[in-house]
């Protein structure tokens, strides 16, 4: 089911033995548009520690109890890597995450494809780039430094939710308001669009939908999203109104408007 990420805020996790906190924000690749992480702020249980939960350990969501369960239990939470939420996460990091808990890597450099839950596998790194490597001692200490030094940076695609938020969205030709939320599907945990609120450029600040797959780049240095479609389409595109339930029928009427290639599809 698609759900706002404003909605999953705020969420009570219940691991196996008692709740550990709220949801604070997510973490997600903007590559491939999926959530990677779910940042969780403990709250005085654990001296309001940020810790960071990765989709493939929650269950089913009880939303009528306002709460995401996970596989875990708050000694596994409490023991985990510590990790500072106010940095870049480096891939050493997610190394240490997925080996403590044993979750599945959403990246293999090895087979050159991504693996997260219920997404698509896309490829993360060439293989060409081993394939023209010759098969050499040099050659191969070149790719263990080199591999090295990634794992300490901070990765260039995970990127913060709130970090985002009010982006200025900018169309074909013209600016034409900000990124007010994101809508993901609960099951992939998949983003399946960016909510557009389009401020004071239309009387009424109407809210509209547009599809990760419509936008053309992402300047990060000046906060702006480009948007592949003209601002009389996004103008006139069907209205979203986050208080009711976004279904498929929706949906239908948004890619008929553009015209563009349904995912579903």
């Amino acid at each position: 089911m698609l759900r706002s990420v404003k909605e999953l805020s705020g969420l009570n996790i219940l691991a196996n033995d008692g709740e550990i906190g709220n949801v604070y924000e997510f973490y997600f690749d903007d590559q491939n548009w999926t959530i990677r992480y779910l940042v969780v702020k403990t709250g005085n249980w654990l001296s309001n520690k940020q810790v960071l939960i990765s989709p493939a350990a929650i269950g089913k969501p009880e939303w009528d109890k306002k709460r995401l369960p996970v596989n875990l239990t708050k000694e596994q939470i409490e023991n985990s890597p510590d990790i500072s939420t106010d940095k870049p996460v480096s891939r050493q990091n997610e190394i240490d995450l997925v080996n403590y808990y044993n979750w599945p890597m959403y990246w293999d450099f090895e087979m050159g494809m991504a693996v997260t839950p219920g997404a698509a596998y896309l490829t993360q790194k060439p293989l060409i780039e081993q394939m023209n490597n010759p098969d050499t001692p040099s050659g191969k200490e070149k790719e263990q430094d080199e591999k090295k030094q990634e794992e300490k940076k901070g990765d260039p695609h995970l990127r913060s939710s709130r970090e985002v938020n009010t982006y200025k969205i900018q169309s074909t030709d013209r600016e034409i308001g900000y990124l007010k939320d994101f809508i993901v599907d609960d099951n992939t945990w998949i983003i399946r669009y960016i909510v557009v609120d389009t401020g004071s450029w239309i009387s009424s600040g109407r809210k509209v939908l547009v599809s990760p797959h419509w936008i053309e780049k992402i300047n990060w240095n000046e906060s702006k999203v480009h948007i592949a479609l003209s601002s009389d389409s996004i103008k006139n595109s069907p209205e979203y109104n986050p208080s009711e339930t976004l279904g498929r029928e929706y949906e239908e009427i948004l890619y008929e408007h553009y015209g563009l290639p349904k995912y579903w599809l």
